[in-house]
């Protein structure tokens, strides 16, 4: 397989979903933990859950490096600012990304300078790896890739049939891992439980570093993640979504989680200062702030907490009166509405702030990237590229400014999408980054 590197890291990838990727992730970045090899975990594609575990695991928060929505001035400089060798889980499969081909991990390696490692789920095939793996080398030429690891190996049998069908290709098999039925991380509608709702969270990631590192080549992977060089001339800041305001409240907690951390560091790099708050805790915003982001997250696994939680309704109503900029999106666009209707059928008053009610029991999955184009008097200017991703429906919607123009990777228009009532807006769409 090719092998051509730039720089230290990786990005691990897979076939398809299920083959044990983010496993592998996780049990790497918790092994070189213990190895004392600083590495800094990223995330391809747009994703709230995965990048929370690369945390837990690795010791240091993970960022998310999107192909297709950020620019590649912001990826870059996302890259610069980890100053370590890279471990990037990517998305789905190796060749998948946005519905017009675009923004797959195999586009984020390359633009990185980062080898592909492949993780293959090998529990129901043996000689027929070789074509598997042929394939995936040969599908996109100069592609760079370190090697293989063999996941869900059953026996020494079953291993020594996988290296000899691979052997006439002759990729790096970096790691041989056995299956282990234990080694499973508990899952909801929108991907796994959160890292912080998992319960022994530690005791599971150790035993993935033991599982990682017993079937792993040590020498290989201390090579591949050696440490960066300093670089005399770092990448300038880039251009970024300009803050909400000078002094922002965001909401952060079980039902308020799912925030991109190169949004929230680049309002601060721009010179707001930010403050967090607790819905679930029933409190409001600092009544200082210029300005509230709710972000996405559960609010349909805690509506009657939301709704019960009287110090958070008066912080929010009191933000409002004085006209602070108050913006939510997706679980946050849902609370700033009238009402939300959990998945047992009981709906529950929300804020009040904007026309809408939503339902998690009339459920429809909606998934993809969006390109926005602001409508005057939003919290933003010019076009933006933003992800989609829910099983909520909206069962009313009442008379508002809308905040987007909205259109799919296809470019098929979507129509309008989001609402805007004063100073209040949201949409189900999570902002990612200027187009």
């Amino acid at each position: 397989m090719h092998t051509a590197l730039s720089r230290p890291g990786l990005l691990v990838a897979a076939p398809q979903s299920g083959s044990g990727k983010t496993l592998v992730t996780l049990a790497l970045l918790r092994w070189a933990r213990r190895r004392g090899l600083l590495v800094a975990p990223a995330k391809a594609g747009p994703d709230y859950i995965d990048p929370a575990f690369h945390a837990a695991a690795a010791g240091r928060a993970s960022v998310n490096l999107d192909p297709y929505a950020m620019r590649p001035v912001l990826i870059h400089a996302l890259a610069e600012v980890a100053g370590r060798p890279l471990v990037v889980e990517g998305m789905m499969g190796l060749f998948d990304g946005a519905a017009d081909g675009t923004g797959s991990a195999a586009d984020l390696a390359p633009m990185l300078g980062l080898p592909v490692l492949l993780v293959v789920d090998c529990a129901k095939q043996s000689q027929s790896v070789a074509a598997l793996v042929r394939g995936f080398r040969d599908h996109r030429p100069g592609l760079p890739f370190c090697g293989l690891v063999l996941n869900r190996v059953g026996s020494a049998r079953h291993e020594a049939l996988l290296r000899t069908a691979l052997e006439p290709l002759g990729p790096s098999i970096l790691a041989v891992l056995p299956r282990r039925e234990a080694l499973v991380l508990p899952e909801r509608h929108l991907g796994l439980v959160q890292a912080g709702e998992t319960a022994g969270l530690e005791t599971f990631l150790e035993r993935a570093a033991d599982w990682f590192g017993e079937g792993a080549d040590v020498a290989a992977f201390e090579t591949l993640l050696a440490a960066v060089p300093a670089r005399e001339n770092p990448a300038l800041a880039p251009t970024r979504l300009p803050p909400l305001g000078a002094r922002i409240a965001v909401a952060r907690d079980e039902a308020f989680a799912f925030a991109y951390p190169h949004l929230l560091d680049g309002w601060h790099a721009a010179g707001a200062s930010l403050s967090v708050f607790s819905p679930l805790a029933d409190e409001g915003p600092d009544p200082s702030s210029d300005a509230v982001f709710l972000p996405g997250g559960y609010p349909e696994l805690h509506a009657s907490r939301i709704a019960a939680a009287e110090g958070f309704r008066t912080g929010m109503t009191a933000a409002r009166d004085r006209g602070a900029a108050i913006y939510g999106e997706c679980g946050g666009y849902m609370v700033l509405g009238d009402r939300l209707e959990a998945a047992d059928g009981v709906s529950h008053s929300m804020l009040g702030f904007l026309p809408l009610a939503t339902s998690f029991k009339v459920r429809r999955l909606h998934l993809g990237y969006r390109r926005l184009r602001s409508r005057p008097s939003g919290p933003w200017s010019g076009p933006l590229v933003g992800h989609e991703f829910h099983y909520a429906t909206i069962i009313e919607e009442g008379a508002g400014e809308r905040l987007f123009d909205a259109t799919d990777a296809l470019g098929d228009d979507l129509g309008a999408l989001g609402l805007r009532r004063g100073r209040v807006s949201g949409s189900f769409a999570h902002v990612i980054d200027l187009a």
